[in-house]
This record gives C-alpha cells, sequence and structure tokens, in this order.
C-alpha cells in the first residue's frame, strides 16, 4: 500500500474522465508488471462513453468579438491584415487552411463573392459580405507588400510568403492578449460565426451550407444554442405499439 501511496504523490488530478481511465489503467499495468497484482486489473476498468456530437458549442458573444477586432491597428499594415483575418474568421467562419490558401483571383468584386478552397480540393462560392471585403481591401491597398506572391494574406515582412495556418493561430491568440480575453484557439470564431447566423435568424439548413458541411447532422449541434432552432430537429416521441 506504501509503495501504491508513493506513485500517486504529488500527481495531479486529469482533468477529464478519460484521462483518469487512462492512467489507472497504466498504473495497473505498472503493478502487474513489478509483481505487486497478480492479474491484469487494467481490463476491468470499464471505457468512458463519448456519445457524437454530445458537447455544446463555444462561441463568443459579440462584445468580445468587436473587442478582439477592437485590438487591431488598423494604422498599421500588420493591423490592418490581422483585422482582416479575424473577419473572415468570425463573419465567414472559414477554417484556418481556407483562410491561409485565400488567392487573388478568389475575390470576385463584380460579383459580391469569394471562392473557399475547402477539404477534398473543393472550391465554393460564398457571398463576401461588405465589411469583410472592405477590410480585405483596406489590407490590399495599404498593407500588402508588392510582391509576386498570389495569396491574399502574406508577411508583412520579407520574405512575403502567404501565411502558414499556425501563424493564423498566433493572429488570434495575440489578439486575444491584446483584447483581455481567454485565449481561443480559430476555431472558436467558427463556431461564432455559426450561432450569431443562427441568433439572426438564419436556419440550420443556411448555417449548413455557409459553413459547407457535407452531413447535416454536422451542423445540428448549433441547433443547441437556441432553443428555437431545436424545433427543426425534433423527432416526434414514438407511439407504443398497439
Amino acid at each position: 500500500m506504501s509503495q501504491f501511496a508513493a506513485l500517486t504523490i504529488g500527481v495531479p488530478f486529469p482533468c477529464s474522465a478519460k484521462a483518469i481511465v487512462t492512467g489507472l489503467r497504466s498504473l495497473l499495468r505498472f503493478l502487474q508488471l513489478e509483481g505487486l497484482i497478480d492479474r491484469d486489473l487494467a481490463l476491468a476498468v470499464p471505457s468512458v462513453a463519448k456519445w457524437r456530437l454530445a458537447s455544446l458549442v463555444k462561441a463568443l458573444d459579440a462584445s468580445s468579438v468587436a473587442r478582439l477586432l477592437d485590438s487591431c491597428d488598423q494604422g498599421t499594415a500588420v493591423g490592418r491584415r490581422d483585422f482582416a483575418i479575424l473577419l473572415l474568421l468570425s463573419r465567414l467562419g472559414l477554417r484556418i487552411g481556407e483562410v491561409a490558401a485565400l488567392r487573388l483571383e478568389d475575390l470576385h468584386w463584380r460579383a459580391g463573392e469569394i471562392v473557399v478552397r475547402a477539404k477534398g480540393s473543393r472550391r465554393e462560392r460564398l457571398p463576401l459580405p461588405v465589411d469583410v471585403g472592405e477590410a480585405i481591401v483596406g489590407w490590399l491597398r495599404d498593407g500588402r507588400p508588392d510582391c509576386e506572391g498570389r495569396f491574399v494574406l502574406t508577411r508583412a515582412r520579407a520574405p512575403h510568403e502567404g501565411l502558414h495556418p499556425s501563424s493564423l493561430n498566433g493572429v488570434v491568440h495575440r489578439a486575444c492578449q491584446r483584447a483581455g480575453l481567454p485565449e481561443v484557439g480559430p476555431h472558436r470564431l467558427r463556431h461564432t460565426a455559426a450561432t450569431q447566423m443562427l441568433r439572426a435568424g438564419s436556419s440550420l439548413r443556411e448555417v449548413g451550407q455557409v459553413l459547407r458541411h457535407r452531413d447535416t447532422e454536422v451542423t445540428s449541434i448549433y441547433a443547441k444554442v437556441d432553443r428555437l432552432a431545436l424545433v427543426t430537429v425534433v423527432q416526434a416521441w414514438p407511439r407504443a405499439a398497439a
């Protein structure tokens, strides 16, 4: 018993049931290898149930998004670029890879559309909101360096290559720090875009189209953010068999 205590002293408690189960199984296997127990008790530890789409969507509220955007100094090239990035993430719900892949020829100004280079080499058109378009124009005219590259979003300093998705993570994290908000990732802004569309009256189908979900079941998770939206996915209670 004293050896067991020595193994566990100073070990922090895991933050999830799954981590607890994994740690307990490892401990039991170690005890068996050391000869402290005579059988593999790890097999007796049950798995943690995990249901698909069971978690709640975490999104930022409107005031937090405004603080993120206001933290960008639009008097500088980097500030104008970061402002455009945050709008693409929070207004259109683009993934960081899609933002990084955006090219000059993907902007169709006359049609008011933007071509998104999505997963699986798909290219899909989305309406380009006025505020997002104005932010991109501000970066292209008064920020983006004169270079041969075709990426819309580039490094402000040489070499003027396109931004890597990891760099976009850094843009969001630094904006959180400037705004005095807990650090979140770019995907939280994708959830935020979906949530704001729902609260503005968009249907789940429309949200799925903007986010480019292939499976409507994936979009249904956003129904949890609004009780009224649950009406569109609720199923009738099955009647008892006669």
